[in-house]
């Protein structure tokens, strides 16, 4: 499948997306409108104090995120191919008075889209699926960053795409499977409202595919934490613990989610 036909096809199930999940409870604006932010606690303590910093949140959807490290006191951009989600994002910032940027682009166009590097690039949960090519990824990221800033992180744990969907114990697919994968879900992750377009085309990447990049794009690894929690119910036999999901007391463990951070080290 060609460039232009995979940002095709998701772009359109994510313009579709948006007003669907600006209305769910999962990302719950309600709660976002009254003052509550979504950065999980992990990421706080793993990304640290990012008062007066700049930080530019790649694949942002429509922004809550963003939105949350502004009010922690990052001065941030947002950057996402849908217009719909980049026009949603503007207007709650727009109406919660946040002083935020957002800019239509494809991840791969940002350094020319955005103008201007940052001290901190953060992206992840769910964003590496939707990218065909890490190599060129890595490079937007490392081109993105001032000397000194940081790329950080945080992505569901690819080990858990190759496990069976009725208990997340067996491995029933393969995890080298480098190729475009194309999926077709009459719903999206948030509720049960029928999506018109209901194909996309996905891509798995390997933590070594996710590392090698940035290495090879001259970014130096701080840190890769594997985490034993997900942020939402995976596999049915996941229970909640507090605000993750991990596996049942007593089973083994594996790991759900990872987060890293890479620096810049050169201009």
């Amino acid at each position: 499948m060609s460039e232009i036909d995979y940002r095709d096809v998701n772009r359109a199930t994510w313009d579709e997306r948006v007003a669907i999940h600006v209305a769910s409870d999962f990302y719950d604006l309600p709660s976002f409108r009254a003052g509550a932010g979504t950065i999980r606690r992990f990421e706080l303590d793993e990304v640290g104090d990012v008062t007066g910093r700049s930080l530019v949140h790649l694949q942002c959807h429509f922004g809550l995120d963003t939105l949350s490290w502004a009010r922690l006191g990052a001065e941030v951009t947002g950057l996402d191919f849908s217009a719909k989600a980049v026009e949603q994002a503007r207007r709650i910032a727009e109406e919660e008075g946040i002083d935020a940027r957002f800019v239509t682009a494809d991840v791969y166009d940002a350094v020319q889209a955005l103008g201007e590097r940052y001290d901190i690039v953060y992206t992840g949960i769910g964003a590496l699926v939707w990218l065909p090519d890490l190599t060129r990824w890595a490079e937007t990221v490392a081109a993105l960053l001032r000397p000194g800033g940081f790329l950080y992180l945080a992505e569901f744990h690819p080990i858990a795409d190759t496990l069976d969907e009725e208990e997340g114990a067996r491995i029933v697919h393969d995890y080298f499977e480098s190729g475009p994968q194309i999926w077709q879900c009459p719903y999206t992750y948030t509720g049960s409202e029928v999506l018109q377009n209901d194909t996309s085309v996905q891509f798995q990447h390997g933590i070594g595919e996710v590392v090698t990049a940035l290495a090879s794009a001259g970014l130096r690894l701080d840190f890769l934490h594997e985490h034993d929690h997900s942020l939402f119910q995976r596999f049915p036999t996941l229970v909640r613990d507090g605000v993750y999901f991990r596996r049942p007391e007593g089973s083994p463990r594996i790991p759900l989610m990872y987060s890293l951070k890479a620096s810049a080290t050169r201009a």
